[in-house]
């Protein structure tokens, strides 16, 4: 994804744990279709995937931008 405009950016590790989740999906949820978000966080963020994969069926792509081992970066779109 060369020169992805993302509508928001998210860096998990400065949200308060027990927020993270909340916030990631309040976010997601204000994008428009065909819109995306980037995602950044200190570890994979696969338990969020499969959280949107069942709270969002069908509603998001996912794609790895960058994988560890220092940080991880995800673009979340809206479909």
């Amino acid at each position: 994804m060369n020169e992805m405009q993302f509508t928001a950016k998210i860096h998990a590790p400065e949200i308060d744990p027990r927020n993270r989740h909340p916030k990631i999906f309040e976010v997601f949820d204000g994008l428009n279709s065909g819109e995306f978000m980037e995602l950044s966080n200190d570890h994979d963020p696969k338990p969020l995937h499969y959280q949107l994969m069942i709270e969002r069926e069908g509603t998001f792509t996912w794609e790895y931008l960058e994988e560890g081992p220092s940080m991880w970066r995800v673009s979340i779109g809206k479909k």
